[in-house]
């Protein structure tokens, strides 16, 4: 199913939504930051942990896609080797497709069938282009932050807008010298945020507790501090559930997959009019003769769309 939907296959949207019913119980896990922090040999030590609670466990590693061949390496599934024999246990690298916010729609649509499979916590661990990853926000119902210590302004993987979106900041590498220094900058950054930010998008009412963003370090190589963070996670999706957070969240998540999904039908019909229309033709030939500049020509083959659709009607 995930591959027909990789494939981009008219036949996995008439199955995600007989599926779609089914799913929505998991507990869907955001893990983002810079390349080099050590996201996939994290999340290989989380699902060791989440493994010793009898959790059935789904990752989806997204890797960059090559802006040539529109390719990817789907690598880091590597780093989680050693639960490849463990049924409980299901890892699927997946590529980007050239998403800035290091998310594609099928990796949204791949934690749909996950769910709806079973799977209680769905892990997903995004790109590594740092603060451009947003996206996460949108399908996670708790992200984490990696950084690491030692590279030069230690609050740079994590400024602005992913400093907002994350609940809890992991310090991975943290036998580094100044290891204390990043965790202690990471806090005084967190106390000065405004949590009027999408983070608090999901308040219900100004008496609901607010989840005030745990910072944990970690030393994923050796397992160090991820038994913490695990149970952090775990006690962040029960503040949530507590608090109804948690329904008001998914309802919040679903409006923003529905807009998602509105804008990526509608572009796949301008994309079949642009492969088909010979007004496309003509305007792109008027471009590149040099009478017709790109702005004018966009708008006349958008007012010639909405001309055949307003025909269409009558």
């Amino acid at each position: 199913m995930i591959r027909l939907i990789d494939d981009n296959d008219p036949k996995a949207f008439s199955l995600l939504k007989q599926l779609y019913p089914h799913s929505g119980n998991a507990f869907i896990i955001g893990i983002t930051g810079s390349p080099g922090v050590g996201k996939s040999t994290l999340i290989d030590a989380l699902i060791f942990e989440f493994r010793k609670r009898d959790r059935k466990i789904a990752v989806i590693a997204v890797d960059p896609t090559s802006p040539f061949s529109g390719g990817a390496i789907l690598g880091d599934r590597l780093r989680m080797q050693r639960h490849a024999a463990d049924e409980k246990v299901f890892i699927r690298s997946m590529a980007s497709r050239g998403q800035k916010g290091g998310l594609s729609r099928a990796t949204k649509d791949a934690t749909i069938v996950l769910s709806a499979m079973g799977y209680e916590i769905i892990i997903i661990e995004t790109v590594g282009a740092g603060q451009a990853e947003f996206d996460i926000a949108s399908v996670a119902h708790s992200t984490g932050i990696v950084t690491i210590p030692g590279t030069g302004d230690g609050i740079q993987a994590v400024k602005a807008g992913i400093l907002e979106i994350g609940d809890i900041f992991i310090v991975n590498k943290s036998d580094r010298p100044d290891a204390e220094s990043s965790v202690l900058e990471l806090k005084m950054m967190l106390s000065m945020r405004n949590f009027n930010t999408p983070g608090d998008r999901f308040e219900i009412c100004p008496q609901t507790p607010k989840w005030a963003p745990i910072v944990v370090k970690t030393i994923a190589q050796n397992g160090t501090g991820v038994k913490e963070l695990a149970d952090t996670f775990l006690s962040h999706f029960d503040f949530m559930k507590k608090n109804t957070i948690l329904d008001f969240k998914k309802k919040e998540l679903e409006r923003i997959y529905f807009n998602s999904l509105l804008k990526d039908l509608a572009l796949e019909k301008i994309f079949l009019f642009m492969k088909e229309s010979n007004d496309f033709k003509e305007a792109l030939n008027k471009i590149e003769s040099g009478s017709m500049d790109p702005i004018t020509a966009a708008e006349n083959v958008v007012n010639i769309m909405m001309a055949r659709k307003k025909l269409r009607k009558t």
